[in-house]
C-alpha cells in the first residue's frame, strides 16, 4: 500500500500496521467465500468467533443473521459501529487469484454465481480489526462498543430486521453510529465525508400496465397496452423535470419495460419496473404520487376500461436516505485530516445510492450519524483514468477490485481513532 500522505506513526496507527497481513487473511478469505443477503451463516460466524475472542459479549441471529457484539467498558457514551456482511448475484471477472468462485440460487430462484462486488468483504475485515484494536486498548477509553454484524443491506432490508428484532431495545441504544463504505470513485485511502443527505431514498416500483388485446392488424379493436406503457414511460419524466423543484435532486429511472410474446399479437399487459431516488421524505412522497396519477391518468386518456387501470404497486425493498449529522461528521473530519493530512480527506457530493445505514438514524433522531467513504481506486487506474485512458469500474461492477490493503488499513485506524474520540475518558 502506497500512500501520498503518510498516517500518524502512534499506537493506533502501529497497531492497524502489525495486524494488515492477518487482516488481508481475513479477506481474502471472505472474498472467495460470498454470501447473499440473508444467507450470511459463514460470515456472521466468523465475525461472532473473532469478536468472542477479544473478549465482547456476543449475540447471533439479531435480525436473521445478524450479530451484535457488546464490550462495556466502564461509564460513558454508547457506540454502534457497523460492518455489512451480504455480497451480490454477480458472476466475478477480476481475476484476482483468490477470485469467488461460488454459485448459489437467489431467493427468486436464480442461479447464478455470487461476488462481494460492493467490498462489503473490506467492511467485515476493518470491523474484526476495529474491534480488536479498541479490546486491546481498553485503557484508553471508557463507554461501551456495540459492534453489529449486519445482514441484506443490498437488499434494504437488513437494518430494519435488526431493528425489529431489538436492536435498540435488547441491547444498549446508542448516542453515536459509525459507518463505512469503500469507494469506487476515490483514490486508495482517501477518505471521503459529506454532512447533511449523503445517500438517497431508494424505492423500487412496478408498474402492470392493462391493456385489452388482440391481432396486430387489426389494432382498432385493442386497447394497446405497449404504446400506453410508453406513454407513461415519457410522461414519467416530467416529474423530475417539471414537477420537482430543480434544488432537489430526484431521479425516476424506468430499467424494466416487458411486454408481448409474438410480432403480430398486441398483448394484454405491459409490465415497467422503476427505481426511484430522492433524499427528503417530502420529494419521496411527491415521486410516488406522481408516479400513480401518471399511470391512471394516461390509462384515461387511451380509452382503458375502468376495470383495466394499471396497478402500481410498492416493493417493500425500500431503503431510506442517510443522514451524516452535526457536528459529528465536522468533528470526524478533522479528526481524520489532523491524523491523515488534508490530502487524504476530501468533502464529496451526496450520491444517488442507496445505504440501509441511515435506518439507524431514523430509528431515534437522538443519535449522531455518520457513514463515511474510503477509496479503493488503485493509484495506477487513478492516474489511467484522470489522462483519459481507462475506465473505472464502478460499485456492483463484476471487475472491481479494490485496493483492499489501503481500504483495510484506511478504515481501521479510521474508525479506531474516531471511537477513541468519541469515548475519551473525562
Amino acid at each position: 500500500m502506497t500512500l501520498a500522505t503518510p498516517a500518524a506513526a502512534d499506537p493506533v496507527h502501529q497497531a492497524t500496521q502489525a495486524a494488515l497481513p492477518q487482516l488481508m487473511d481475513f479477506y481474502r478469505d471472505f472474498h472467495t467465500h460470498p454470501e447473499l443477503s440473508l444467507h450470511e451463516t459463514r460470515s456472521a460466524g466468523i465475525l461472532a468467533a473473532e469478536a468472542r475472542k477479544a473478549g465482547y459479549e456476543v449475540t447471533e441471529k439479531v435480525g436473521g443473521t445478524g450479530v451484535v457484539a457488546v464490550l462495556k467498558n466502564g461509564p460513558g457514551p454508547v457506540l454502534l459501529i457497523r460492518a455489512d456482511m451480504d455480497a451480490l448475484p454477480v458472476v466475478e471477472d477480476t481475476g484476482l487469484p483468490f477470485a469467488s468462485k461460488i454459485r448459489a440460487t437467489t431467493d427468486e430462484g436464480l442461479e447464478t454465481g455470487v461476488m462481494h462486488a460492493c467490498g462489503h468483504d473490506t467492511h467485515m475485515v476493518s470491523w474484526i480489526g476495529t474491534l480488536r484494536n479498541l479490546a486491546a486498548m481498553k485503557s484508553h477509553w471508557s463507554g461501551t462498543l456495540v459492534m453489529i454484524g449486519q445482514p441484506a443491506e443490498e437488499r434494504g432490508m437488513g437494518a430494519r430486521m435488526m431493528l425489529e428484532d431489538g436492536l435498540f431495545t435488547r441491547f444498549p441504544k446508542p448516542a453515536f453510529a459509525l459507518a463505512f463504505h469503500d469507494s469506487a470513485s476515490l483514490p486508495a485511502g482517501v477518505i471521503g465525508l459529506h454532512s447533511g443527505y449523503a445517500l438517497a431514498n431508494v424505492d423500487s416500483v412496478d408498474i402492470l400496465v392493462k391493456g385489452v388485446g388482440g391481432h396486430g392488424a387489426y389494432p382498432n379493436t385493442t386497447k394497446d397496452p405497449i404504446v400506453l406503457a410508453s406513454r407513461i414511460v415519457m410522461a414519467l419524466q416530467t416529474l423530475v423535470s417539471r414537477e420537482v423543484d430543480p434544488q432537489s435532486p430526484a431521479v425516476v429511472t424506468v430499467g424494466s419495460f416487458h411486454a408481448g410474446s409474438k410480432h403480430n399479437i398486441i398483448p394484454n399487459d405491459a409490465t415497467l419496473q422503476l427505481t426511484v431516488r430522492s433524499y427528503t421524505p417530502e420529494v419521496r412522497q411527491q415521486l410516488l404520487d406522481g408516479i400513480r396519477r401518471i399511470a391512471k391518468g394516461e390509462a384515461i386518456a387511451a380509452g382503458v376500461p375502468d376495470d383495466r387501470m394499471p396497478v402500481v404497486t410498492l416493493q417493500n425493498e425500500y431503503t431510506p436516505a442517510a443522514f451524516n449529522t452535526e457536528p459529528l461528521t465536522g468533528d470526524m473530519a478533522k479528526l481524520f485530516a489532523k491524523r491523515f493530512g488534508d490530502a487524504r480527506v476530501e468533502p464529496v457530493a451526496a450520491v444517488m445510492g442507496g445505504e440501509d445505514f441511515g435506518r439507524y438514524y431514523l430509528a431515534d433522531k437522538s443519535i449522531q450519524s455518520l457513514i463515511f467513504w474510503v477509496g479503493g481506486v488503485p493509484k495506477a487506474n487513478w492516474d489511467a483514468a484522470q489522462q483519459g485512458k481507462a475506465m473505472l469500474p464502478s460499485l456492483h461492477s463484476a471487475k472491481w477490485a479494490p485496493e483492499a490493503e489501503a481500504v483495510i488499513g484506511t478504515a481501521t485506524e479510521a474508525m479506531t481513532a474516531a471511537a477513541l474520540d468519541l469515548l475519551q475518558k473525562k
